[in-house]
């Protein structure tokens, strides 16, 4: 049977404008003490309602499937999601993304709701949420604000603590005039005489010389990773990537012999993680790198370059894929867009299709006589499906979490890393 998009999370949105069906949250409901006990944490989660929008370039499903990652990331973020609104427009409106009836709706459902928040699956413009804050009183969120949000909870060391100030910082310069109460006032005093500066410049002022800052902070820890790497370059780099929460960390630490840190959530690493491995005779460094995700925030892959870099500069990308999840192809298409756009879309590259064990088909009926859909296809067409493909990259099939057909990606692997080794110093090749 086909499983929630998000299935290993703890719920899911029934139809169009659904109501988040979950262990802890009954329809709605605000949770009984004894349900307040089964959170990890005293303090009772924040509430909130999904808004969406289908418009012409997208389809229903899709869309629904963005709005469970949606609710997802808000879980990450520690938000329970209790009701989901979507819309059919050509294109969002440009004054409250939603249109005028659709929002009286779920005004509606924030006060039957009793919700703290309002979180839209697109990046709003000032004007936006500005309109939008005034009609609902009370929090609005959007995509990367919540994305942001779970990249200040989640970094650890000074640099990924810098990039992600660097990209809050970025994102709020632009909307500023909705931040404040007092931007009216002037500053005046002696020496201060004349036109003055109001609130909001001298807010702007503050924040633009923070972002001049901590760019050259930035720059500063390029040229130190710029270095690290120099010092690297006698072995051949491996990087890990792919969409968030496809098996990364978990992968690395089966590879690698390590603990790197890896949860069932998305961002559980932002930090890269670099370890030496050898195989056989081979040695060589493998890369955990922070995952992608649909709708990734520019700021984001711009704050993260120095991060990404590890990326653009491996000699051998695996490109790690969730295979169980129904949307992977999608995940597939935003993982190689931003590979793309930090110029690391040619490099050599095995496709990891991780996740077997937990793939699942729906199987036809004998008397069933519409045309078959991929949610009909086994876990073996699928795979006869990707090896068959024209000048297609080297592909494997594994399960990192039941050590499943691990003997086959390291064999994969050995080879590619011997090839590139042999053309980079054929000197060594007395090694094997």
């Amino acid at each position: 049977m086909k499983q929630s998009n998000w299935k290993n999370n703890k719920g899911k949105f029934k139809g169009q404008t659904g109501v988040w069906e979950s262990e802890n949250i009954d329809k709605g409901k605000r949770p009984t003490p004894q349900q307040r006990n089964t959170f990890s944490t005293d303090v009772v989660p924040e509430r909130a309602i999904l808004v969406s929008v289908c418009d012409a370039k997208s389809s229903m499903e899709r869309t629904e499937e963005c709005l469970n990652e949606l609710a997802f990331l808000l879980e990450t973020a520690g938000g329970v999601p209790v009701k989901s609104v979507i819309q059919k427009l050509d294109r969002p409106d440009s004054r409250t993304y939603i249109g005028s009836g659709k929002l009286e709706e779920v005004v509606e459902y924030k006060n039957a709701l009793d919700v703290d928040f309002i979180v839209f699956d697109d990046e709003l413009s000032p004007a936006q949420l500005r309109n939008l804050e005034r009609a609902f009183e009370c929090r609005i969120l959007d995509r990367t604000t919540l994305i942001l949000d779970i990249f200040a909870k989640r970094a650890r060391t000074s640099i990924a603590k810098t990039q992600v100030e660097l990209a809050q910082l970025q994102y709020m310069l632009p909307r500023l005039t909705r931040m404040w109460t007092h931007l009216e006032r002037q500053r005046g005093g002696i020496g201060m005489r004349g036109p003055g500066e109001s609130q909001i410049e001298t807010d702007r002022r503050l924040i633009t010389e923070k972002i001049t800052l901590l760019k050259e902070r930035l720059r500063d820890i390029d040229k130190q990773k710029v270095q690290q790497r120099k010092n690297r370059e006698s072995l051949v780099r491996v990087a890990l990537v792919g969409y968030t929460n496809v098996g990364k960390s978990t992968l690395m630490n089966l590879l690698s012999k390590s603990d790197v840190f890896a949860e069932n959530k998305l961002f559980a690493t932002l930090d890269t993680t670099v370890r030496k491995v050898v195989f056989d005779n081979l040695p060589f460094l493998l890369t955990d790198t922070v995952g992608f995700i649909r709708k990734l925030p520019h700021g984001l892959v711009e704050s993260f370059k120095s991060t990404l870099d590890e990326v653009s500069e491996a000699d051998l990308l695996l490109h790690v894929v969730d295979i169980s999840h129904p949307d992977y192809e999608q995940q597939i298409d935003s993982v190689n867009r931003t590979l793309d756009e930090i110029g690391a879309a040619d490099k050599p590259t095995i496709m990891v299709f991780n996740k077997v064990d937990a793939y699942t088909f729906e199987k036809k009926d004998e008397d069933d006589l519409t045309p078959m859909t991929k949610k009909n296809w086994t876990l073996e067409m699928l795979q006869n499906s990707w090896l068959a493909k024209e000048n297609a990259q080297p592909t494997v099939f594994i399960s990192a979490a039941k050590r499943e057909n691990i003997e086959s990606l390291r064999t994969m692997m050995y080879d590619e890393i011997k090839r590139i080794h042999a053309v980079r110093y054929p000197y060594n090749n007395f090694l094997w």
